[in-house]
């Protein structure tokens, strides 16, 4: 038990503490800079939608409005067979150069975006959901990363507006896995690219388009394969309202957890180090063992009371576990408690790792989660 209990503890820490800390370690293999190319590439700015009639209009004025030579940036709205009136909505803006693909068939978010890369003109494909807000310079911005050989892919970092304009325990936390994705951006590149917004080479977008995966995970998988890397870039962001509705976000990060480990069993070959290399690493670490905190953190509850009395450390360890859970179950019960930082991040950091639990025995029980409806926002 005192095994169980240390290599539980290990395990929890390594994913998120121990893995950065090597990353950190390590030699930076590359530093990518952005230069203003001689002659900008042509760009093909991919939304995809699924009955967005409330918002895709914003959408698309958001679109017109980037700061991209006109002549080289192509728009698509990629419609997964929305059954609203958001494909109208769309036409009515064919006039300023906006182009509607939509799916033959409603097989999900990839599936329309496939459609779209085979309409598609750009050297560089840009994929954006309609939740998202991409500021005026952007794509331009983006566009000057792709002028280093090395870079297949490009993603944006997360902004989370709330309405109170006030950081909340997932800024904290989308913080702390932009600063993770910095680091992979120096070794073997992102393990995963930010799904609201990111780029990649036409090359890549063609090369396997795995229209049961993420295509954040896929793009990071064949940009690997091709002996390039995807990054994270700090200038180029991407701006989304929070979710209002807990449950509502709650059931978005089971959906994300179920597609993630839907990718990594559809592309096992990813976690072979001699085929790999530090990309299997980092996907290992940054994956595959962050989903398997949950149960250490349940290993080590169990070896704690097993070990109750026989040594003053593990009732300290007792009395600290009691201590976090009950910050926990307290910012539960009350959103005004949530306001303390330690008790708002104690509170989100058990919330994501009981839904990676809960996505966890629905992916074994048979869940697939490849049809998709946009969050409420």
């Amino acid at each position: 038990m005192v095994t169980v209990f240390f290599l539980s503890v290990f395990f929890v820490l390594y994913s998120y503490a121990i893995y950065p800390l090597c990353l950190k370690m390590l030699q930076p293999k590359h530093n990518i800079t952005a230069s203003t190319p001689e002659t900008w590439p042509t760009v093909s700015l991919i939304i995809t939608a699924h009955n967005e009639a409330t918002r895709i209009a914003e959408k698309l004025d958001n679109a017109i409005a980037l700061d991209y030579p006109k002549d080289k940036l192509q728009i698509i709205v990629a419609s997964d067979c929305s059954s609203d009136n958001t494909d109208d909505i769309v036409t009515t803006y064919a006039d300023k150069g906006i182009q509607l693909v939509r799916a033959d068939q409603h097989l999900g978010k990839e599936y329309a975006q496939y459609c779209a890369i085979q309409k598609s003109t750009g050297d560089i494909i840009v994929f954006s959901d309609v939740s998202t807000d991409i500021p005026a310079d952007a794509i331009s911005t983006l566009a000057r990363y792709f002028t280093d050989d090395i870079v297949g892919a490009v993603s944006s970092e997360d902004r989370f507006i709330s309405e109170g304009g006030k950081i909340v325990g997932e800024s904290a936390y989308v913080r702390y896995e932009m600063w993770l994705r910095a680091l992979e951006s120096q070794q073997a590149g992102l393990v995963g690219l930010s799904g609201s917004f990111f780029a990649a080479r036409r090359e890549i977008c063609l090369r396997d388009w795995d229209t049961q995966s993420p295509s954040d995970f896929n793009t990071a998988l064949q940009t690997s394969k091709a002996g390039l890397i995807a990054i994270s870039c700090p200038d180029v962001l991407g701006y989304y309202k929070d979710i209002k509705d807990e449950h509502k976000e709650y059931a978005r990060k089971v959906r994300t957890v179920i597609r993630g480990i839907t990718a990594l069993a559809r592309h096992t070959e990813v976690l072979n180090p001699a085929k790999f290399g530090l990309f299997a690493f980092q996907v290992i670490s940054h994956k595959l063992l962050r989903w398997a905190v949950p149960w250490f953190l349940l290993l080590t509850a169990i070896s704690t009371a097993a070990l109750l009395g026989s040594h003053w450390f593990f009732n300290l360890a007792a009395l600290a576990q009691l201590l976090f859970y009950g910050m926990a179950i307290a910012g539960w019960r009350s959103p005004q408690l949530r306001q303390n930082i330690a008790i708002r991040i104690v509170f989100f950091f058990i919330q994501v790792n009981l839904a990676i639990a809960e996505a966890t025995v629905k992916f074994f029980s048979g869940t697939r989660m490849t049809v998709w409806a946009p969050s409420a926002r």
